[in-house]
């Protein structure tokens, strides 16, 4: 199906219709891929639309623009409010956001000092993985790509020009028919998904690659240690070889997109009983028990639209 786009979206302090949001061939972010961004959740909860970690998503961006010596030309707060009347305007309730800020037009050579950009879409996007993902899990594979070393490109921005790493990644998963990919770091050791933060079980406790493997450390990624520990499972962050995941009880990606996706194999081999484990489904229940009133948001992660 063709895709669908929203109604309006607001760009550079103003909400317009979405076919106006325009920017030149020659802009900076189109050549260089000079762009930071977040992609953020809306949810329907009891007491109406509500943003997930909006908060936390726009610290982010502007901690990502910081070290991309970006000067963004609004401040946090209007850009939160920029958030909620893209979902308004398009009468969104559960939406995926994406605000992104990028160098523009202006001079050619790669240190040349442009205008920000600086944009807010919203449309309503269903799981990132498909339909099933969710219930029954994907079948994932290890890429022939490798995340970038440190010290090369900062693997905690979240800058557009990363994610080449990612297509590659993703585009290679789908080619050889896997629903994602893998990635190891330069180190050989586990490094995440092509967009998504990875956790491992075993014998009921989560284990996770550190901010050094070259990994976004996510926001998803914090949420799920902090309802784990919550609820008394223990969370380990430590390098993992690769084979471990072919050992591991459980393994789930997690991300703003993918949420909380089982994999069911890795490489064509079983993961666990080939479906969502125990410790996957209760932080499954955790994590949308946030949207639906089951958990407690006892930490203000859900700020109303």
């Amino acid at each position: 199906m063709a895709q669908q786009y929203p109604e309006w979206i607001w760009q550079n302090g103003a909400i317009k219709p979405w076919q106006e949001a325009t920017t030149h061939v020659m802009s900076h972010a189109l050549h260089y891929g000079s762009s930071v961004f977040e992609g953020i959740r809306s949810y329907v909860t009891p007491d109406g639309a509500a943003i997930f970690r909006l908060t936390d998503h726009l610290k982010r961006l502007f901690l990502s623009a910081k070290i991309y010596d970006m000067v963004l030309p609004c401040t946090q707060d209007e850009l939160a409010a920029a958030c909620r009347e893209v979902i308004t305007r398009n009468k969104l309730a559960a939406a995926y956001l994406r605000p992104v800020a990028y160098r523009g037009l202006g001079g050619f050579g790669l240190s040349a000092e442009t205008p920000i950009d600086v944009a807010v879409a919203a449309w309503p996007m269903g799981p990132y993985l498909g339909p099933e993902a969710l219930e029954r899990g994907i079948d994932a594979c290890v890429s022939s790509w490798q995340r970038f070393a440190p010290n090369t490109i900062p693997a905690g921005a979240k800058a557009g020009g990363n994610y080449l790493s990612g297509q590659l990644i993703a585009r290679e998963a789908r080619r050889l028919g896997f629903g994602e990919g893998i990635a190891l770091a330069s180190s050989g050791l586990l490094s995440e998904g092509a967009g998504e933060n990875l956790f491992l079980v075993f014998d009921g406790v989560l284990h996770t690659t550190p901010a050094s493997a070259s990994i976004l450390a996510g926001i998803t990624r914090d949420t799920i240690k902090t309802l784990a520990l919550e609820d008394g499972i223990e969370v380990v962050e430590r390098d993992i070889p690769r084979e471990y995941l072919y050992l591991a009880d459980e393994i789930l990606m997690c991300g703003t997109a993918a949420e909380i996706t089982p994999i069911r194999s890795v490489d064509g081999k079983q993961v666990g009983a080939g479906k969502a484990g125990r410790v996957t489904r209760r932080l499954q229940e955790l994590f949308f028990g946030l949207f639906d009133g089951r958990t407690n948001d006892r930490w203000g992660w859900l700020e109303p639209v």
